[in-house]
């Protein structure tokens, strides 16, 4: 079955940030010009999603209003004639169709998923975190992990291999590996100590999930930090049917970081031909270069 819909999680309370999103929800922290979610959701359009649901929070209103239509700003955007901004816009409210659901507590990654269990119904579905940012513009990095599901038919999760001093920041995997980029997850570790890390491949923000999850969910006990973790559901699955990793090409800025969020702002920067050559300058004049 196609996989048409995707979750995105963003009920969170942003709290690395503070006080920056003491008011206004993490994922809406503007990189360069765009919010750090719009980046995600145009990956999913990109990789053949046309329904998203948003698992949202009291505080995470702004993320419906970006995406919705605004007529007086689109007005007052006619009058003054600036169309190309117009119609940037109105591309932001045509998109895709967006839905919403509120996560009334925070209890986890795997009980927002949970949430949105009516949405999904029996599919196949993805799921993407919004402070995940991921350059890949040839062939996004959920079109690759899609094209794992649909060669080999089961849920897939993204993979990058980082240093093992950082491992126990992430969900890590074991693996029997099937090509360079593929391979079987044979089990799974939420946040391990570097000593009892099975491997240096990390799950970072990108999934592809069968609906086989729910089930498994409704019934997860919480894990570490009194949560429900997805990545404890996922090594449940994964004794009922195969779970694949993807090791993705790419380069992934970890935006839920103060320091990732500075280097993605200066790496898609400089790929900006309208600044490029003059921050390139500015950047080597602050360096001493």
């Amino acid at each position: 079955m196609k996989v048409r819909k995707a979750i995105f999680p963003v009920a969170g309370l942003g709290t690395r940030f503070l006080p920056a999103t003491k008011s206004s929800p993490k994922e809406m922290l503007p990189l360069i010009d765009k919010p750090l979610v719009q980046y995600v959701v145009e990956e999913a359009v990109a990789a053949g999603i046309d329904q998203i649901i948003f698992v949202t929070g009291r505080t995470k209103r702004a993320i419906e209003d970006h995406f919705d239509s605004s007529p007086e700003l689109e007005n007052h955007l006619e009058e003054k004639g600036k169309e190309e901004t117009l119609q940037a816009m109105r591309e932001i409210s045509d998109l895709v169709d967006i839905y919403y659901v509120r996560q009334k507590k925070a209890l986890g990654l795997g009980h927002a998923i949970l949430c949105a269990r009516d949405f999904i119904g029996n599919e196949p579905f993805a799921v993407l975190l919004g402070d995940d940012i991921i350059d890949a513009p040839a062939n996004p990095c959920l079109k690759q992990l899609l094209g794992v599901y649909e060669h080999y038919k089961g849920s897939v999760l993204a993979l990058e291999q980082v240093p093992l001093k950082q491992i126990s920041s992430y969900g890590c995997v074991a693996v029997n590996r099937i090509t360079d980029r593929v391979m079987e997850v044979t089990d799974m570790v939420e946040k391990p100590k570097q000593s009892e890390a099975p491997s240096d491949l990390a799950i970072i923000g990108r999934y592809v999930l069968t609906p086989a999850i729910f089930p498994i969910l409704e019934q997860q006990q919480p894990g570490r930090g009194g949560e429900i973790q997805l990545t404890d559901a996922i090594k449940r699955l994964s004794q009922d049917e195969a779970v694949y990793g993807c090791l993705f090409e790419g380069l992934r800025h970890d935006c839920g970081d103060k320091l990732g969020f500075l280097k993605a702002t200066v790496d898609l920067a400089l790929k900006r031909d309208e600044f490029k050559d003059e921050f390139t300058a500015y950047l080597k004049g602050r360096l001493g270069c």
